[in-house]
């Protein structure tokens, strides 16, 4: 058999492979789901705890994310505008 033949049907088989593993796990999990036991109201609280941590934390890293994309975006004009200034020396001022 060529290799031209074989290459598909193995690619084919392996993502079939793939795809019968995923749905196999998720319905393994669709029925282990009911019955699960109820979380403590103690657990509730220290995961909505580290909820409003983790969303505290996401809003800071948001704010410094816009300050260091204005700094770029002002470090980025400064260097157009001083590209423009340089374009307009006339070439023999700029060698000599």
């Amino acid at each position: 058999m060529s290799p031209d033949l074989w290459v598909p049907a193995v690619t084919t088989i392996v993502i079939v492979a793939i795809v019968c593993g995923s749905l196999y796990s998720l319905l393994k999990m669709y029925m282990r789901r009911g019955s699960g036991t109820a979380v403590p109201q103690a657990g509730l609280k220290e995961i909505h705890d580290g909820l409003g941590q983790l969303q505290q934390a996401v809003d800071a890293i948001a704010i410094e994310v816009e300050r260091l994309s204005e700094g770029q975006r002002f470090t980025t004009k400064l260097l157009a505008e001083r590209e423009r200034e340089v374009a307009q020396i006339p070439p023999a001022i700029r060698e000599g």
